[in-house]
């Protein structure tokens, strides 16, 4: 039997589409109205979360949806949870792929198997080629993917946008949104690529790139020709929908290298 834990976002829903599972929701995370009543749990308590799975029967894990860091109670922990925050603390200083590695030691710790959002639905990624319009700017998207690949090293994002040869934006810890934002601020109508791909190394299995139709939009309000994501590698929220947006607003969209 497999469990969800449900974050912020389509993500969680989409997945209920197409599978039967139980759903877990943590106290002070906002979710998408859902079906069936969760199991509620706190990020001090995971040891109790863990044990309400087991009795339920549960082996797999999918964490799906956005989460940001937590204000944790100290009184509230429980035993498990006591034990294993002196390394989820220190990993939470070490930047987001080193603290999502410790919740998944954590989640295996407690003898289950996580597993990815597209081994629950395969049609959330794309096979290279084109998905809506054409390939557009290649010389800068090619550009975006050297530029992620050498800040992959450094934990920054997971997106950059480039336009005839230059960089107008890197995505941060603020998101994609805020970086489209200050695109369309900076240098609207430049027709640019945006490049969406995961990190070097970075674990799909908790933190796979994602983009929806908003994504879509957003772009086009930017000015840009066209979004590159990784083959396989980014999550379409809502696939439909995006070439929907796609059509609407022009966009070209593609899966490449």
């Amino acid at each position: 039997m497999r469990a969800i834990i449900a974050g912020s976002g389509a993500l969680p829903g989409l997945l209920l589409q197409a599978e039967m599972a139980y759903v877990a929701t943590f106290r002070g995370v906002e979710v998408a109205p859902l079906k069936a009543p969760p199991i509620k749990a706190r990020f001090e308590q995971l040891g109790r979360l863990f044990d309400e799975l087991r009795k339920k029967e549960v082996t797999e894990v999918c964490l799906a949806g956005a989460m940001a860091r937590p204000q944790l109670d100290p009184v509230a922990f429980d035993p498990f949870t006591a034990k294993r925050m002196p390394v989820l603390m220190e990993a939470m200083g070490q930047g987001d792929d080193a603290l999502l590695r410790a919740v998944v030691e954590v989640i295996e710790e407690a003898g289950f198997s996580v597993i990815a959002a597209h081994e629950v639905r395969d049609d959330l990624v794309a096979e290279a080629g084109v998905i809506a319009g054409k390939k557009v700017a290649e010389r800068d998207a090619a550009r975006g993917r050297s530029v992620l690949a050498a800040l992959g090293p450094l934990d920054v994002g997971q997106g950059a946008v480039v336009a005839k040869g230059q960089v107008l934006g890197i995505e941060t810890l603020q998101g994609t949104d805020a970086m489209l934002s200050f695109v369309a601020q900076t240098a609207q109508g430049s027709r640019g690529v945006f490049v969406k791909r995961p990190k070097p190394g970075q674990d799909l299995r908790v933190d796979m790139p994602a983009i929806g139709p908003e994504t879509i939009r957003a772009a086009a309000a930017a000015g840009l020709a066209g979004i590159e994501i990784a083959a396989e590698q980014v999550l379409l929220l809502d696939r439909p929908a995006i070439e929907a947006a796609c059509a609407e607003t022009g966009m070209n969209l593609w899966a490449g290298p």
